[in-house]
C-alpha cells in the first residue's frame, strides 16, 4: 500500500504504481474544480491524447460524466453513460481496449481517471487497488487552505508585474530569498511555474 507522506514522494509513488497496474496508461484529474484540475496526469499513447484533445472530447466522455454523477470504481465495459461520439469505442483503436473508471471525493473537487491495459478485463483486485491508490493521491494532492504570509507577498508581487530584483527589493530580501519563497509557493501548490502558481492561488483565494 501507498504510505502518506507530507511532500511530493507520495504523489511519485502513487503515480508510479497506477503506471504498473494500467499498461496502457491512465489519465488522473486530482481534484478538479471549476472544469479544471488541481493536477492532471496523462500517460496514454500522445497520439490518443492528441486526438481527445483536438476533438474536445472531454466535454463528451461518458467516463468523464459517469465520474461527476457518480462515486466508485466501473469497467469501461460496465459504463451505462451515453457514449455519442464512440469515445470508448475509438480508444479501444488505439490500445486502450479495456478500461476502469474511479471516481472519488465530493462534488466540488472530485479526482476522476481512467485507465486501460489492452489484453484482458480489470480483475476485482486490481480494481481495488487502483482505487486505493487512487485515494490516497486525493488525500495527498489536497489543495492548501492557506500560504505564509512571505509567499502570498511574493506571489502578489510578481502576478502584479514587478521583476525579482524589484520585488526583492519592496520585500527588503535579497533576490534569492525571494526566489526561495516562490518555490516554496510553487511547491505548495503543485505548480511547475510561478505564473501557475499564481493562477491556481487566485483560483483557490488565497491571495
Amino acid at each position: 500500500m501507498l504510505n502518506q507522506t507530507s511532500d511530493h514522494t507520495g504523489l511519485e509513488l502513487g503515480l508510479a504504481r497506477l503506471k504498473r497496474l494500467a499498461p496502457e496508461g491512465y489519465a488522473l484529474g486530482l481534484h478538479i474544480r471549476f472544469a479544471s484540475a488541481h493536477i492532471m496526469v496523462q500517460t496514454y499513447r500522445p497520439d490518443w491524447i492528441e486526438l481527445y484533445t483536438n476533438r474536445g472530447y472531454m466535454m463528451c466522455d461518458p467516463l468523464v460524466s459517469w465520474g461527476f454523477a457518480v462515486v466508485g470504481t466501473s469497467r469501461w465495459s460496465e459504463l451505462d453513460h451515453p457514449d455519442p461520439h464512440n469515445v470508448i469505442g475509438q480508444a479501444a483503436e488505439f490500445g486502450l481496449r479495456f478500461g476502469v473508471a474511479i471516481s472519488h471525493g465530493p462534488t466540488n473537487s472530485r479526482t476522476i481517471g481512467g485507465f486501460a491495459r489492452n489484453d484482458r478485463e480489470f480483475t476485482d483486485e486490481e480494481i481495488e487497488k487502483i482505487r486505493e491508490t487512487v485515494v490516497l493521491l486525493h488525500e495527498e494532492s489536497t489543495p492548501p487552505e492557506s500560504l505564509t504570509a512571505a509567499q502570498r507577498h511574493a506571489l502578489r508581487l510578481v502576478a502584479s508585474g514587478h521583476r525579482y530584483a524589484e520585488a526583492a527589493a519592496l520585500l527588503g530580501v535579497s533576490e534569492s530569498a525571494l526566489k526561495a519563497r516562490l518555490k516554496a509557493a510553487r511547491e505548495r501548490l503543485y505548480a511547475r511555474t510561478t505564473a501557475e502558481a499564481i493562477q491556481r492561488a487566485q483560483e483557490y483565494k488565497l491571495l
